[in-house]
């Protein structure tokens, strides 16, 4: 019998530090939000202030135009850049998205693999700040960028 990851636990998720939640996460424990297997996005990396996923576009994902969807990329990057947020966010405590901004440099077309890549730029005991630029796996090229604030709450 092959043992699945937890579900959504929140009093693990206050137990833990963010980074470590993430951690857990990446090392299968913990099942990621089913909304990124929808979009078909990965986390692939986490570190004290930064978060990395992979992802690629399908054709379900595409617009009335027949191009990638808007909303796509505002998941991609609301993922990478909160959860640079999570990292730095303490045990007994948790964060939420209180606005984002994308820009849309490019479509990435369905089959595209991309990276997005957030970083924070401020972590407070109340807000959090961070941006992410997704960039295509192999070409490097910039598709879309973003920034957000994120509210810290306890408890």
């Amino acid at each position: 019998m092959t043992e699945t990851p937890e579900s959504f636990d929140r009093d693990r998720l206050i137990r833990l530090s963010g980074l470590e939640y993430l951690t857990a996460m990446l090392g299968g424990e913990i099942a990621p939000p089913p909304i990124w297997g929808l979009m078909g996005i990965a986390l692939i990396g986490v570190a004290p202030g930064e978060a990395t996923f992979r992802a690629c576009p399908r054709p379900e994902h595409g617009n009335v135009t027949g191009t990638t969807h808007g909303g796509w990329y505002g998941t991609l990057l609301d993922a990478a850049m909160g959860c640079a947020v999570m990292t730095e966010v303490p045990a007994g405590a948790y964060h939420a998205t209180l606005e984002y901004k994308i820009n849309i440099a490019r479509v990435a077309r369905p089959g595209l693999e991309v990276e997005a890549v957030g970083r924070v730029q401020h972590g407070g005991r109340r807000t959090g700040v961070a941006v992410a630029e997704v960039r295509g796996a192999n070409d490097g090229k910039l598709y879309a960028g973003g920034s957000t604030t994120c509210l810290i709450m306890t408890g």
